[in-house]
């Protein structure tokens, strides 16, 4: 026989069993469900830019030259982009471009002179109306306060590598310290503190390096400075198979690169040596970049520095082995500088992991544009040339994005602003010019852009390239050189990837000519944009 229970024994058991199956089924929502609830919540999103990073110095790409093994973990994790490019190529410029998701022309950032007009519409000051936890911290470089931001912290201008100060709301303080970690430092002090709330972040984490003079940690130097690198096949380029443009722009390592400020060599010892300096700030921006220096930074310095200056002056280098050695000297610190940048990266990485930020946030890598590394005798960028062209990509967004997917498509950081709106679930604003990547990122098949738009406008200027604009489709890449000169020129990057022959007078393409020519045309009425030669001023 059973043991009698009474009713309201019974009664109380079965409400109790009746609570716990309704606690359970609460508890245990179906996947289906947590799915969608994971996809509705808004991403975070954190936009990691370096100056001047090149894509030929990124392992993701080519490891040629350095080993990247934390901005990798991004393409790994992600998404990387073969094709992307900028609008402009030049500081300022792009970075107005990023902000606003509209041409030079129409964001009114022109060239670095200009002062960026904040009154005008950027996607963070939507995101901000929209409840996001706004942030800038590092390189800003438009000569204005940063708007649309709960929170800011900027260097001014350039900014400095050794003991940098930085702008705040509250004005100006000088940091102790290497300016690549001082930024993550900040950009992790800000995460503490927005991981705390409900609302999701948007954080702009953007560093100086690897951008001119180049001036590492004394651990990397001393790393690098050991090092020898491949040089490019047109190091030594003539100019011949194009025209005045390439030939008269002033950014050659031989002639134009500092021996002083930019290969760190002593300028009494330069003079002794008769070595001109191209320009007259070369000497100066020497003592201000080291004289920022603690006396035990120095002294490092001065350890591994001193003998190659010993050594150089014993040399004394002319014609092509001055240029050699100008390109070892010139990788070395270039190099360097981006390998504190890859640590750092990976330090931001590992806290968002380790804070678990990780699943819901969208991480991209960029630059604000391409940079030359001795292709074509070459330094800085500017040009429609690929490497100035062309910027590294990486975006990484878990559940998103699959792991380790490339993408071939023609995208330019006029694109940025609309992507992270998008992905936010925020409209965009008609103004804007781009394109969101979304269903790129997504991996959707969808009709994309066949052809991009460019325009140089930074002439007469520092580094003498001339204005230009042009546009790139998969293959073909028709430049337009104007102002003081009416030149055109013609790339088959299939055949000529690397630009060495133009051929737009070549017959063999004069129906690729005149396609190319109405794309320009087309891109030019679409974006509304024109040439305005000095007398139509």
């Amino acid at each position: 026989m059973y043991p009698k229970t009474n009713s309201v024994g019974k009664n109380t058991a079965l409400a109790l069993m009746a609570i716990g199956i309704i606690a359970f089924l609460f508890s245990c929502k179906p996947p289906k469900e947590e799915e969608e609830a994971t996809a509705n919540k808004r991403p975070n999103i954190i936009f990691i830019m370096s100056d001047d990073h090149a894509y030929q110095a990124i392992s993701a790409y080519s490891d040629k030259l350095i080993n990247t093994p934390n901005i990798d973990r991004i393409a790994k994790e992600g998404m990387l982009f073969e094709k992307a490019f900028v609008s402009n190529s030049i500081c300022a410029p792009s970075r107005a471009v990023i902000l606003t998701g509209k041409h030079s022309h129409v964001n009114g950032l022109v060239d670095n002179a200009v002062k960026f007009d904040s009154t005008q519409v950027t996607f963070p000051k939507i995101l901000r109306e929209k409840g996001y936890q706004t942030a800038m911290i590092g390189k800003w470089h438009l000569k204005t306060e940063p708007t649309g931001f709960d929170y800011w912290k900027v260097l001014p201008g350039q900014g400095h590598y050794y003991n940098p100060e930085f702008r705040t709301k509250n004005g100006v303080e000088l940091d102790s310290g290497y300016v690549t970690d001082l930024i993550t430092d900040f950009a992790i002090d800000w995460l503490d503190e927005a991981k705390e709330s409900e609302e999701p972040f948007m954080l702009m984490y953007q560093h100086k390096a690897p951008h001119r003079e180049w001036l590492p940690t004394e651990e990397n130097f001393r790393k690098y400075t050991k090092k020898e690198f491949p040089e490019p096949e047109s190091l030594l380029d003539d100019y011949s198979g194009r025209g005045s443009a390439a030939r008269e722009a002033e950014m050659r390592i031989d002639t134009h690169m500092g021996v002083t400020s930019d290969n760190k060599i002593h300028p009494d010892i330069a003079e002794k040596m008769g070595y001109e300096n191209f320009l007259t700030w070369y000497p100066y921006a020497y003592h201000n970049n080291l004289d920022r220096m603690s006396p035990s930074e120095r002294a490092a310095w001065e350890e591994v520095y001193g003998p190659i200056n010993a050594e150089f002056e014993k040399a004394n280098l002319q014609g092509d082995e001055l240029t050699k050695w100008k390109y070892q000297r010139y990788m070395q610190d270039y190099l360097a500088s981006i390998e504190s940048v890859d640590e750092n990266v990976g330090r931001l990485l590992d806290y968002l992991e380790k804070n678990g930020l990780a699943e819901n946030t969208i991480i991209v890598y960029t630059s604000d544009q391409g940079f030359y590394l001795g292709e074509h005798g070459w330094f800085d960028k500017r040009f429609m040339y690929e490497e100035s062209f062309r910027t590294p990509l990486m975006i990484k967004w878990p559940g998103v994005i699959k792991e380790g997917s490339r993408n071939t498509d023609l995208v330019q950081n006029l694109d940025f602003a609309e992507t992270f709106l998008d992905a936010a679930g925020v409209a965009i604003p008609k103004e804007m010019q781009g394109k969101s990547m979304l269903p790129l990122l997504k991996g959707e098949e969808v009709e994309w852009r066949d052809a991009l738009y460019y325009h140089y406008y930074e002439y007469p200027g520092i580094h003498a390239v001339k204005r230009h604009n042009g546009v790139r489709t998969d293959r073909y890449k028709l430049i337009h050189f104007y102002y003081d000169v009416d030149e055109w020129e013609l790339y088959d990057l299939e055949k000529d990837p690397h630009e060495m022959n133009n051929i737009y007078e070549d017959p063999a393409y004069a129906e690729v000519k005149k396609e190319m020519h109405n794309k320009l045309d087309e891109l030019m009425s679409q974006y509304k944009d024109e040439v305005v030669m000095p007398t139509e001023k």
